[in-house]
């Protein structure tokens, strides 16, 4: 799995990539089907803007789904933090859909419970 770090209006540290790597890197491990994973980091020059630093990423499975978030925030960080959370619950919920509906739910549950007790 390969992580892909480029810098628009920005240029990019090895202290911000290693930061970048550390933090990707985990939601990475969750799940093994993620194939290469680009990050964007830019910054928005507008003096009027509100959230200057921004942070993108797009997922690539090895189903050929793709997965792409993007987060805002005062500092470049702060938005690596914010786009590493949303990016696990993505992959999170990417990964119990590949997994199937095998999981039981309390509807289907309950609905069986109901349909031995009558016959």
């Amino acid at each position: 799995m390969h992580i892909h770090v480029n810098g628009r209006n920005i240029e990019i540290t090895e202290a911000i990539k290693a930061y970048v790597k550390e933090k990707i890197g985990k939601v990475a491990a969750h799940y093994d089907q993620i194939q290469a994973i680009d990050v964007v980091l830019s910054v928005i020059k507008n003096p009027a803007a509100t959230g200057k630093h921004v942070a993108e990423v797009s997922c690539k499975m090895t189903s050929g789904s793709m997965i792409h978030c993007e987060e805002a925030a005062e500092s470049m960080y702060a938005s690596i933090d914010l786009l590493a959370d949303k990016l696990d619950r993505q992959v999170q919920k990417h990964k119990d859909k590949s997994l199937g509906s095998d999981k039981s739910s309390i509807r289907t549950d309950v609905m069986k419970e109901e349909e031995t007790v009558e016959e």
